[in-house]
């Protein structure tokens, strides 16, 4: 996987799971152990945000995400620490957790670019302003549960791709592809690739296969049908109702986002971990 020295930082800031005491505790004894070695330690995330020249995740997946917009496209390295039991992006076991800070804070540690999706949402030939936003993951429009299946009119570029009939549709990064993307019987891609996953839900067509397309040209998704309530969802964590006609366009981001490599494991050795290759 493509690497980069990780520079190192003097002011570092930590964002933790919420809902974990376990991850609070955690979060408290890795700032201590930070400030013994002199280095600023930002626990507010409007200071994170702005000052923070790495960022330390306790968590899984999604608060890393949540990091990761929290620095809003800066080239702010991301160490994850792994507090759950599935992380595809939180490399760091706890065990190894102060190694890799002694690595990052002596210049040892290396990082990787992960490419980022660009969300845009039209309606009514306009550009909803508060729907301009970054994905990590994947963009999904999704039905509710008591809607019918609905009609997206899918295109790359200036191609006609096809009119999916599904439940839904997802659209996925190399990082995404281990997300909902998976679930969805999509490819792993692997994640320091430049590329986008196309991967229908349910599709009412069975050879409507999930599809992946270079990430130079912009994908546009039109809500065809007045199926009930479709919804927009951005990793997962925000999104909106959405009306017949809406396009939603989506491209690569010039933005990237850094996340620390543990030199202990390589991108095999997680999918063999977390999706235990091998095992009977």
């Amino acid at each position: 996987m493509d690497s980069a020295p990780c520079p190192v930082p003097h002011r570092i800031g930590i964002v933790h799971k919420v809902s974990s005491a376990e991850a609070e505790e955690t979060a408290f004894y890795v700032a201590q152990f930070l400030r013994s070695k002199g280095v600023e330690v930002l626990t507010d995330e409007a200071e994170t945000a702005r000052l923070a020249e790495l960022v330390v995740v306790l968590g899984g997946d999604g608060t890393l995400i949540h990091a990761a917009s929290l620095v809003n496209g800066r080239r702010v390295p991301i160490l994850g620490v792994n507090m759950g039991s599935l992380g595809f992006m939180t490399e760091v076991p706890q065990s190894e957790m102060y190694p890799m800070l002694d690595a990052v804070l002596t210049g040892r540690a290396q990082v990787s670019e992960r490419m980022k999706l660009r969300v845009h949402l039209h309606r009514g030939g306009q550009t909803e302003r508060e729907l301009d936003t970054e994905v990590m993951n994947d963009v999904v429009i999704a039905k509710g549960a008591l809607a019918r299946m609905v009609e997206f009119d899918t295109s790359y570029g200036a191609h006609y791709v096809t009119t999916y009939k599904a439940d839904g549709i997802i659209v996925s990064t190399p990082t995404g592809s281990t997300a909902y993307s998976l679930a969805a019987n999509g490819p792993l891609v692997y994640p320091s690739m430049r590329g986008v996953v196309i991967a229908p839900i349910c599709p009412h067509t069975l050879t409507q296969r999930p599809l992946v397309v270079p990430d130079d040209e912009s994908i546009n998704i039109v809500l065809m049908s007045d199926s009930g309530e479709v919804y927009l969802t951005l990793d997962g964590q925000s999104g909106v109702q959405l009306e017949r006609g809406d396009r939603v366009q989506v491209k690569s981001s010039r933005n990237r986002v850094l996340l620390v490599r543990n030199p202990n494991i390589d991108y095999f050795g997680i999918l063999r971990a977390k999706l235990r290759w091998g095992e009977r």
